[in-house]
């Protein structure tokens, strides 16, 4: 499989700044709010820890939760105050929205239907503000989504329970991205080995399913990809450092294993151990369709970038911008990119913060990716086989975005 160095690799082995968490502790998700960066403690710590952006010294640690800490983000315009809040949940059953300044909790949101509680393992909020969704671990044969509407701190207003079957992993609203608007629809994904998209407004849960992929293995994360035309497509990870590559109607593109796509030379290597996540950029590179940036590691704890011009191309290779070296020990579990700022953020297993220098990435002049290479021996090896996937409705207004497929 085709990996081929950017005419504008770098490599940095020397972070900015470092912080750190409790001994012991994993790193396990950063966010950016206005004056801080926030940081998720591992079990049985489960602290958010706030720590100041110019300097990196922690400022604040906040309670977080009773049980595991299971997401960690900053969301937009929380109840269309317009304002960017801190958002967290965990296996408490319990979802806060954190005042920055004052370090409390200002909304608190309970999962406790039929007067059980439910642990929260992924949740996210709505473009407009105006609805929250979080999912839920699998009790008995049901695994929930749940949704919450406006202020309301009672027990969810909606569940749906047979959208999966196993532990809901991942939760993400379509947003809004580079002036285009879309359809209120939350993609979801869970060890099931089922990726879905809701409509979150509709009252009939037999209604609100619109599309379903099977994958077949369990999946650990998924997101939105969002082209320069037409609709966003959908990526996917599994436990088994898969990738996946769908429509918006979730036929399934393609999927690789991401640990594949290596490059040896005289004077550099690079080998993928597993996926870090996936971040959607702002800075568009000019050959390519699409504004997904992966983010890779290895297990002696660099971190790698990639890009790919063209999913739908089995033939496009993956393209290495940006390694950052020497900076963890061990595996790297999350990362934050600050385009505002040009850094970069990675925690990881050793209870390292690191901040990196990333500035935009600059458009290639000769760029490999540029044409095809109909005799390249290193071409990606897809999976053409049909995917097993059942259709619900057809998704409102939304165009492929990934031509000729």
């Amino acid at each position: 499989m085709a990996l081929v160095d950017s005419p504008s690799l770098t490599t940095s082995s020397r972070p900015l700044k470092t912080g750190s968490l409790p001994a012991e502790a994993y790193v396990l998700s950063l966010a950016s709010l206005p004056s801080h960066y926030a940081a998720a403690a591992s079990f049985p710590i489960n602290t958010i820890h706030l720590f100041d952006k110019a300097t990196l010294r922690k400022v604040l640690e906040l309670p977080g939760h009773h049980n595991s800490l299971s997401c960690l983000k900053s969301v937009r315009n929380i109840g269309g105050s317009g304002r960017e809040a801190l958002l967290s949940c965990g296996k408490d059953g319990i979802v806060k929205v954190w005042d920055e300044r004052s370090g409390s909790v200002a909304l608190e949101m309970h999962a406790y239907p039929s007067n059980t509680r439910r642990a929260l393992l992924s949740c996210d909020l709505s473009a407009d503000g105006l609805t929250l969704a979080a999912g839920t671990d699998l009790q008995g044969e049901d695994a929930l989504l749940l949704y919450w509407y406006g202020s309301s701190l009672a027990a969810p207003r909606r569940m749906h329970s047979c959208t999966h079957s196993d532990d809901i992993t991942a939760v993400h609203f379509l947003k809004s991205h580079a002036g285009r608007s879309y359809p209120n629809i939350l993609l979801s994904a869970s060890t099931d080995g089922l990726l879905c998209t809701s409509n979150p407004d509709e009252d009939d849960e037999d209604e609100a399913g619109l599309h379903v992929g099977n994958w077949g293995c369990s999946v650990a994360q998924a997101g939105w990809i969002y082209g320069k035309t037409g609709s966003p497509g959908i990526w996917s990870s599994s436990d088994m450092e898969t990738f996946g590559v769908w429509s918006s109607e979730l036929d399934r593109i393609q999927d690789v294993d991401i640990r594949q796509p290596s490059l040896h030379r005289q004077d550099f290597t690079w080998v993928t151990d597993y996926l870090i996540g996936c971040h959607n950029t702002t800075n568009v590179l000019p050959d390519h369709d699409n504004e997904l940036d992966v983010f890779v590691g290895s297990n002696e704890g660099d971190i790698a970038l990639l890009t790919r011009s063209d999913f739908s191309d089995p033939q496009s290779p993956w393209l290495l911008h940006r390694t950052w070296t020497t900076g963890h020990v061990g595996v790297v579990r999350s990362f934050l990119w600050d385009e505002s700022n040009n850094v970069l953020l990675t925690g990881g297993e050793d209870s390292k913060i690191n901040v990196w220098s990333s500035p935009p990435l600059a458009a290639p002049c000769d760029t490999p990716t540029g044409s095809k290479r109909d005799n390249d021996s290193d071409a990606m090896e897809v999976d053409e086989g049909s995917p097993v996937h059942k259709k619900r409705r057809a998704l409102p207004h939304l165009h492929l975005p990934f031509p000729g497929v």
